[in-house]
């Protein structure tokens, strides 16, 4: 059984992310002892519904924003979330992940990104206190969470590329919504979030490109996790 992943983003082959993910996911079917196929979706192919996506067994809104659609990314991060389909976001993925969040579930209508709305009202992603573009740090797991299980240990050292994250303005109505900030950096500004496991089987973004890893010839536990949580979701399909 072949499982079908959407690599949703508008592939760049000069984006070191777009070069690692295939290589992740190679890595991590290997290692799963599972056959994935993976398809890029440029945002623009992506309609409202997210329906193009309905023969996929999971998602992976990569790096490399801002998109040429937002919209499409945005629909396709709501359509695995309604439709309990496993979703991996990373980097651009993850921020806008906060921003389907904030505007579906915790009712911050408007919700926008600083990138491509600088004069928003309600900038749910905001620039970062310092640039993360090509650096790397550590990374610290909230006990008890998917995250911490997935990398088995506490704490791991990750790359980034980017200038914008969470408005700390909003993490009391995204968390009072549901939503789990789990990954921190030393000064305890947030890297990933997730949804529990009892809400929804896999939805998880971070600021950080785990994909990286890689390149180096290591197995993401992303993707991994990515790869086992799609195997599961497609057993469980009717058809």
């Amino acid at each position: 059984m072949k499982i079908r992943i959407a690599l949703v983003g508008d592939y760049s082959p000069g984006v070191i992310a777009h070069q690692a993910i295939p290589r992740a996911l190679e890595l991590a079917a290997a290692a799963e002892g599972r056959q994935v196929t993976w398809d890029w979706r440029h945002t623009a192919s992506i309609p409202d519904t997210g329906h193009e996506l309905d023969d996929f067994a999971a998602v992976w809104v990569v790096p490399a924003s801002p998109y040429a659609r937002p919209e499409g990314a945005l629909s396709a991060i709501r359509w695995a979330r309604e439709n309990r389909r496993p979703l991996l976001a990373s980097c651009g993925g993850f921020q806008h992940l906060l921003i389907e969040f904030a505007r579906h579930c915790a009712g911050i209508d408007g919700a926008d990104h600083g990138e491509t709305n600088p004069a928003g009202d309600r900038l749910v992603v905001a620039a970062l206190a310092c640039s993360l573009v090509e650096q790397e740090g550590p990374i610290r797991f909230s006990t008890g969470s998917l995250l911490r299980r997935w990398y088995g240990r506490d704490t791991a050292t990750e790359g980034y590329h980017c200038r914008y994250g969470l408005n700390a303005a909003y993490r009391a109505q995204l968390e009072a919504a549901g939503l789990r900030f789990t990954a921190f950096d030393d000064e305890g500004e947030i890297r990933g979030a997730e949804l529990p496991a009892a809400v929804h089987p896999f939805f998880v973004g971070t600021l950080f490109q785990s994909e990286r890893a890689a390149l180096r010839g290591e197995i993401p536990p992303l993707a991994r996790a990515l790869v086992r949580a799609a195997a599961e979701s497609q057993a469980a399909r009717p058809g």
